[in-house]
């Protein structure tokens, strides 16, 4: 079904300016979430505010022009009518500024869902859930919640409201993880806080042991010089699945070198990508067709060293090694069906194969790196499942 989003844009802040016209990295705060809304596939984005100033209304006129569409309403019972019944809703909450990745996380729920950060006085700021939560600002609802409070309002606050009725119908608490926090936009947040914010929230988002151990200084390195010019993190994902594809070729034609040369310019264009939407704020989408082809190019990849293997003396044991590896690391991965498990760091991926590989590489041994990471992706399938059954009988 499709998703719709609620965005809050009515309180103020202490000079009594909107929290949703709160500059971040040179627009608003209202254009950053909308941005998010659209990037997770929202649509209507409807925001609840009780007046249009100039600037607010300025802020919709770029949206509009980026093909953002935000529609303002002016309280909660219009705002219901812009929903078809049962329709899930991506709610954020007025002064928030969040991660894409938890964006997406509660998204993905697929079910009434609460993002939260742990009670404590670094999140003294966030609204209270429960002597252990506070709210993170993003929440998964449904419309006919949305009806049914607003209906029922009266002077009540509805973005508050609303959070409430869904965690009494049984909501999933989803913790926002180290950073992906949200950053709470406030009266003694510096202008530059939340630009530090996304740097420091992009350089956190690692989830194999290349990307975390190997890849930040050339990753900081590219960022930083791409960031001034006009190039498009959407050309980056595209330029490293080219990349992944020549690797495959290269193999079956017998350059192996050149094969491995290309894997490796590939293997960091993903995360460069992500951080430059992210400081651009214009996330990218979770369903891009040509990041989600990366990781069948990659197999593709393996399996063209495989073959290449087999014909030149290694028999077909060497594509048999190959299209274990490939078949156990498809097993781990939907297995884990996206959840975050513990010391997933270190399980099979494309980066992590891309660079177990490099000193085999180097010692022209193919078959045994095809051996190895027959091995890696084995283990890995195990461990995850392993870990994702026991968690679901925990």
């Amino acid at each position: 079904m499709a998703l719709g989003a609620l965005i809050g844009a009515y309180q103020e802040d202490d000079a009594g300016g909107l929290k949703a016209l709160s500059p971040l990295a040179g627009r608003t705060l209202v254009e950053y979430q909308a941005r998010c809304a659209a990037a997770a596939g929202a649509a209507p984005i409807v925001v609840l505010v009780e007046r249009v100033p100039p600037a607010l209304a300025a802020a919709f006129e770029r949206l509009r022009a980026e093909g953002v569409a935000a529609i303002p309403v002016s309280d909660g019972i219009e705002a219901a009518a812009r929903f078809e019944p049962g329709m899930p809703i991506l709610q954020m909450a007025d002064g928030i500024a969040p991660a894409m990745a938890l964006v997406q996380r509660i998204v993905g729920a697929n079910e009434r869902a609460v993002a939260t950060v742990a009670d404590g006085q670094a999140h003294e700021l966030f609204e209270r859930i429960d002597n252990e939560r506070r709210w993170a600002g993003l929440a998964l609802v449904d419309a006919n919640t949305l009806s049914s409070t607003a209906a029922m309002l009266g002077d009540w606050d509805l973005q508050s409201t609303l959070l409430r009725r869904t965690i009494q119908a049984g909501a999933l608490f989803i913790p926002a993880g180290e950073g992906v926090t949200p950053f709470l936009v406030h009266s003694g947040a510096e202008p530059q806080a939340f630009d530090r914010h996304l740097i420091q929230a992009s350089r956190r988002i690692r989830r194999d042991w290349p990307s975390r151990y190997l890849l930040p200084i050339p990753e900081e390195f590219a960022t930083e010089r791409l960031m001034s010019t006009p190039a498009r993190p959407r050309w980056l994902i595209a330029a490293a699945l080219i990349l992944m594809l020549g690797a495959a070729v290269a193999f079956v034609l017998g350059w192996p070198l050149a094969a491995m040369a290309l894997l490796l310019l590939a293997s960091p264009l993903d995360l460069i990508a992500e951080r430059l939407a992210i400081l651009r704020l214009r996330p990218l989408p979770a369903g891009l067709l040509t990041r989600r082809l990366l990781w069948p190019a990659g197999g593709l990849a393996l399996l063209a060293l495989g073959w290449f293997e087999a014909r030149h003396g290694s028999g077909w044991g060497a594509a048999v090694l190959a299209l274990a590896a490939a078949a156990f690391a498809e097993a781990a991965r939907v297995e884990a069906g996206g959840r975050d498990l513990p010391g997933e760091t270190w399980l099979f991926g494309l980066r992590p194969a891309i660079f177990l590989t490099v000193p085999f590489a180097l010692g022209g041994w193919w078959t045994a790196a095809l051996a190895v990471l027959a091995v890696y992706a084995t283990g890995s399938f195990f461990l995850v499942q392993n870990r994702a059954h026991r968690g679901a009988r925990d």
